[in-house]
């Protein structure tokens, strides 16, 4: 048998590290070819086409896709992952913060995904998958911000779903909880006793630990498989049941 992805071009944002960087490695392990787009592309491995991008300015954006196109002549999957967190109530981020976060979180997949959308019509197996988070789902503490982001994008998700389930194109996204980034790695860095903060981490989820890079990247790639093709439209939780479960206290 082929593997699921053979012959298929997959584009993936944030790329060179974390969720990113393990979405890549799978996918390439499934078949597909892979460009990796990222801010700081320096940081990418593997045998992959890597383009500097920047999510947040459209005209990099576009430069970045007719670059994938001008090397594999198509393009079948985006994976919209690239991301920026923050910390804070309502009362902590200034607007300027607020703006940069949605500019990035939501209107990056906007400009990646327009800018794909011509390209994505002629394949035969055209997906689109979103990284949003389990603080669209859950209310955590001190996360407004960057909750408000990944519940637009879970809004989004939906919206886009509806809009281009008739051209064949499908549109899902992944929830992960918190997971074992560099992000987060440096989150824990900044804080009093950062093995008492990620213990805390890990206890809030319900089966105890933080969430691997390489089980958000096989929810994805599983997402974007042709083999899901009557998947569109659904929110995939990678949380260890954080989303969902509640557990009476071990005694």
């Amino acid at each position: 048998m082929k593997p699921e992805l053979d012959g298929l071009v997959a584009l993936v944002t944030g790329g060179a590290s974390g969720i990113g960087a393990a979405t890549v490695e799978r996918m390439a392990a499934m078949g597909a070819q892979v460009a990796v787009l990222d801010l700081a592309p320096g940081t990418a491995g593997g045998p992959h086409l890597v383009v500097a991008a920047d999510v947040s300015n459209d005209e990099s954006v576009r430069r970045a896709v007719d670059e994938v196109i001008k090397r594999f002549g198509r393009l079948d999957i985006v994976v919209n992952n690239a991301g920026i967190g923050a910390q804070g109530t309502i009362a902590d981020n200034s607007e300027d913060e607020w703006h940069r976060v949605f500019d990035i979180n939501v209107l990056g997949i906007v400009r990646v995904s327009r800018a794909a959308l011509p390209h994505l019509r002629k394949s035969p197996s055209a997906a689109i998958v979103n990284t949003a988070s389990v603080a669209a789902t859950a209310g955590l503490q001190n996360r407004a911000l960057y909750s408000a982001s990944k519940g637009a994008v879970v809004a989004l998700t939906l919206s886009m779903a509806a809009d281009h389930v008739h051209e064949s194109i499908r549109v899902n996204c992944v929830n992960p909880g918190t997971a074992d980034t560099p992000w987060v790695a440096r989150l824990l860095q900044t804080a009093t006793d950062p093995a008492a903060e990620r213990a805390a981490l890990e206890g809030r989820q319900p089966h105890g630990r933080l969430v691997k890079p390489e089980e958000v990247a096989a929810a994805i790639a599983f997402l974007a498989s042709p083999a899901s093709g009557s998947t569109t439209g659904t929110a995939l939780a990678v949380d260890g049941g954080m989303q969902g479960l509640r557990l009476r206290p071990v005694a």
